[in-house]
């Protein structure tokens, strides 16, 4: 492309599609063929006395030691760049180059993002609002193609229906670190205890049954079941989209529970693209995801990735305070009967291993982070593929072929300093479970 500088006028033709912890998403919906097809992810700053890492410096000199084999990112002084180079050039070997789209970077004047603050503020959810606003401060935007369409957004043999989901975590950890009172975490998935954690603090309203580890099982009822779960409870979980515009789900806060009257509009919402009997098409598109994600395979790599955490956090945090040259407090906190050989032994490694603990830590914390998208595009006769990456799934219940395509997005660098905050978060989701088990056994 060639250079491009959106000013304020140009705010007009973004409109908000969604956000999440960091990012604002806009859509485009212009004329321009540069944009055509693509959407905009813009990066939010806190509010006041919302205390978070700030992820808008370059690289510390920590973290170029710890990331210092991927020598493009050591050239850049600006960490959005660096954000960028890191799913280039660090997930998409992982992932698969064929499922990351890495985009590209576009300059914006800073009446672009006031102009687009003041656009999307009344459709961003309250509680968005109330801890962020976009950074007015920032001079680029990252552009991706929209994985919610196919063709750069030509509607081509029939509409595109595309399902996004954050899997999460999809194993259990074994690590030889994990302590004793905290063995519940190698028999429940994370999800399933942070659940009743958020529940605690009123971020969300009700639980959710959704299991990760059904979804990454490899079994395609268990997998049927996972995505039955994530319709029934969406949180911020799972969306679905048509022709590019949401049909279900939260737009930037989580949804929850479905009512009748959601999924009565959600079903009819699926009629053009689902050719079930009437009330079928929602069971039809259930399965469609299902049978999609079992024979990909497509967890598949996401889960091994995921799994380079093999220390846990209780693990990798002795090595963090490795790096960072620093009295471990985790060991200064632990006390003498529960600090073991095994964590005073982490700190007589070789800085190198440390580094490799962290590193892998933090690529997994990506990944169990990251959304799924996968696109679908019912095909007719006489159809042809849209891109020769793409393939087909039969629907058996409709007796229809469908075009799909896999994505991987919010593939983001975690800053290093993260680990502290990731070791607390995990204290307070264990401790937070087994006090809600006990008062659960009293009864």
């Amino acid at each position: 492309m060639e250079m491009v500088i959106l000013d304020k006028e140009d705010a007009v033709d973004w409109v908000y599609r969604g956000e999440g912890a960091a990012n604002l998403v806009l859509a485009y919906t212009g004329s321009s063929p540069s944009f055509i097809g693509k959407v905009m992810r813009i990066q939010k700053s806190q509010r006041k006395g919302k205390s978070r890492v700030n992820e808008n410096e370059v690289l510390t000199a920590h973290e170029r030691l710890l990331w210092r084999e991927y020598k493009e990112l050591m050239v850049w002084p600006n960490r959005e760049i660096v954000q960028q180079l890191y799913v280039k050039h660090v997930m998409s070997p992982l992932l698969g180059p064929q499922h990351v789209d890495a985009g590209m970077r576009v300059h914006v004047t800073k009446e672009f993002l006031l102009s687009v603050e003041k656009n999307v503020t009344c459709r961003r959810p309250a509680c968005r609002i109330d801890s962020s606003q976009v950074d007015v401060n920032r001079d680029s935007v990252l552009i991706i193609s929209d994985h919610s369409v196919f063709m750069n957004g030509s509607v081509k043999g029939g509409p595109c229906i595309t399902v996004e989901i954050k899997p999460k975590c999809g194993f259990l950890p074994i690590s030889r670190f994990i302590a004793e009172e905290n063995a519940v975490k190698r028999t429940l998935s994370r999800f399933k205890m942070h659940q009743e954690l958020k529940l605690h603090n009123q971020e969300i309203s009700e639980y959710s049954e959704y299991n990760p580890l059904d979804l990454f099982s490899g079994s395609l009822d268990r997998i049927c079941k996972a995505i039955e779960a994530l319709y029934a409870t969406p949180q911020n979980n799972f969306r679905v989209f048509l022709n590019g515009s949401i049909v279900f789900g939260g737009l930037g806060g989580g949804a929850g529970s479905t009512t009748v009257l959601v999924g009565e509009a959600f079903e009819d919402s699926l009629k053009d693209v689902i050719k079930a009997d009437d009330g079928m098409c929602k069971t039809s598109f259930i399965q469609l995801v299902a049978e999609t994600v079992y024979s990909s395979g497509v967890l598949d790599q996401l889960l091994e990735v995921q799994k380079l955490d093999a220390y846990d956090i209780e693990g990798a945090i002795h090595a963090y305070y490795n790096i960072i040259s620093q009295p471990c407090m985790v060991c200064r906190e632990l006390s003498k009967d529960k600090l073991s050989n095994r964590h005073t032994s982490l700190h007589s490694i070789p800085l190198e291993e440390s580094l490799k603990i962290v590193k892998d830590y933090l690529i997994s914390a990506t990944v169990k982070d990251c959304s799924l998208m996968i696109s679908f595009r019912p095909m007719v006769d006489g159809d042809v593929l849209s891109e020769s990456s793409h393939i087909t799934v039969y629907l058996g219940s409709t007796k229809q072929v469908f075009e799909y395509k896999v994505y991987f997005i919010d593939l983001d660098l975690k800053p290093l300093k993260k680990m502290e905050d990731y070791y607390k978060l995990d204290k307070k989701i264990v401790n937070c479970y087994c006090q809600m088990a006990k008062t659960e056994h009293k009864r």
